[in-house]
């Protein structure tokens, strides 16, 4: 099942950037080493709307500005209800397994490093969140995107069923 909450324009949106990870990549020449530098990084809204992306150039600042641009690109929008999400998801990509579960109001975000940066972003503050398998931080932050970009609110459902809301509580 594809989900279809990409973003449609970020011109009107104030995105703030994390960048998740800087890794040095070196490259050994004829004429010596060559450095090189790539940034994973991570923009939201912090009211439901999220991206990432990945930057490669020859010096931090650069490849975090290409890693922020691309991130503008991946957006999508996330259901956060009263700062939480609306159910559990499991979520894989590649050696990454991941685990979301919704919190009550005061619990906090109980999840470590690069899950940390994306839920953050997106504006969820309320969330128990767990990784297994692989800690490499792009693969757990394609994950999380993942498990984001599958969630589904109670009005989304109820509107591709066909029916009302209120007929759902009621009986």
């Amino acid at each position: 099942m594809e989900a279809n909450n990409k973003v449609k324009s970020t011109n009107d949106l104030e995105l703030k950037e994390r960048v998740v990870k800087v890794n040095r990549v070196t490259k050994v020449t004829k004429g010596g080493r060559t450095f090189s530098f790539s940034a994973i990084v991570v923009v939201g809204n912090e009211a439901g709307i999220v991206g990432w992306g990945l930057g490669k150039a020859s010096e931090v600042s650069a490849a975090v500005a290409k890693g922020v641009e691309a991130a503008k690109k991946n957006l999508i929008h996330v259901p956060v209800r009263k700062g939480t999400i609306p159910h559990e998801q499991v979520a894989k990509f590649k050696g990454s397994k991941i685990l979301l579960k919704p919190a009550t109001p005061g619990t906090g975000l109980k999840a470590g490093g690069a899950m940390r940066a994306v839920l953050e972003s997106a504006g969820i503050v309320d969330v128990l969140a767990k990784s297994k398998g692989s800690s490499n931080a792009h693969n757990l932050v394609k994950a999380t995107i993942a498990a984001l970009g599958e969630m589904r609110d109670a009005y989304t459902v109820a509107q591709n069923r066909g029916i009302s809301l209120e007929k759902v509580f009621k009986g």
